[in-house]
């Protein structure tokens, strides 16, 4: 009995089916090894502006066979190229929102531009003018940048002085 099944064993792997399944086996492997090295190819385009690199790249992802692909997958750069541009855009735009940034009025908040005197809302004295050329000053400086005229040592006004109004005194008369 055991005769038999180790040579009906030997029987199948002298046959054409097995050697139809090896050679299925083998190229299964083959193809398997060529779209891991297509894969790295691939990825390496994506993630490396370099040529050379994009080539090393697919060489480590193809000389070990099935162990490439792992070593490129540990020591490949974490993010895609257009990734990183797409990145390094959003931060110049940010960037130019901040420097665009207009001036708020500081009691009611309505958009000023960097060369009012009054926020036109609510009417808040923002920066005085140069006594010379008219041009609207900051609160720190000391002399008007424009024409060098030295600035007067008023200061800054939120909201315009009102006069008190005078008492009214009342005389009460008695009668009696």
């Amino acid at each position: 009995m055991i005769g038999t099944f180790f040579g009906s064993l030997h029987g199948f792997f002298h046959s054409s089916t097995w050697d139809a399944i090896s050679w299925l086996g083998i190229l299964f492997v083959l193809v398997f090894w060529a779209a891991t090295v297509y894969w790295v190819y691939k990825d390496a385009r994506r993630r490396f502006s370099d040529r050379k690199l994009v080539w090393g790249s697919t060489v480590v992802g193809a000389i070990p066979p099935y162990l490439g692909p792992l070593v490129y997958m540990l020591f490949r750069p974490p993010e895609y190229l257009d990734d990183v541009r797409e990145r390094e855009l959003e931060i110049k735009a940010i960037e130019k929102r901040l420097g665009e940034r207009d001036e708020e009025c500081t009691v009611c908040g309505a958009a000023v531009g960097a060369d009012f005197l009054v926020c036109p809302v609510c009417t808040t004295r923002l920066r005085q003018s140069c006594s010379s050329c008219h041009r609207p000053l900051e609160s720190a400086w000391q002399v008007c940048p424009y024409c060098e005229t030295p600035v007067g040592t008023e200061p800054v006004l939120l909201e315009p002085k009102r006069q008190p109004r005078p008492r009214r005194t009342t005389t009460t008369s008695s009668s009696g």
